[in-house]
């Protein structure tokens, strides 16, 4: 019995071979090839909020700001009136101070071209007419 090779099926089909590709020109072997044109891409809806759901965040945000503002506002007015207390204790001292001091007029002008270096360091001059 003679068969010619056309009557003969092929068993196996032919293999669809895949193109041999190489390595990226950019080098970068993670980039995986593109297999179609960008602008063939179809891009589903992006998901919308509705109306009120927006004003709704809005009105959080503005609720946020204002009490971020609010909470800033205190604590520079408690900042300055430490700033003012510290400065109110500061005068009240120096006001004791000067209260307490014991002052001892020194009518001869004279006396002072004699007296020390160190003593004339720890003399101090003051109005007494205001006091």
């Amino acid at each position: 019995i003679e068969m010619s090779t056309e009557e003969v099926p092929m068993l196996v089909e032919e293999e669809k071979k895949e193109e041999v590709r190489g390595m990226n020109e950019s080098g970068r072997w993670w980039k995986e090839t593109r297999t179609a044109k960008t602008s063939a891409i179809k891009k589903g809806k992006p998901l919308k909020t509705s109306w009120q759901k927006k004003m709704d965040e809005k009105a959080k945000k503005d609720n946020v700001k204002k009490l971020q503002q609010q909470i800033r506002d205190t604590i520079a007015t408690e900042k300055a009136e430490k700033v003012e207390r510290r400065k109110e204790q500061e005068r009240r001292r120096l006001e004791n101070e000067r209260k307490a001091e014991i002052v001892q007029v020194i009518t001869k002008t004279q006396k002072l071209k004699k007296t020390k270096k160190k003593d004339l360091r720890r003399i101090e001059k003051r109005d007494i007419s205001t006091a």
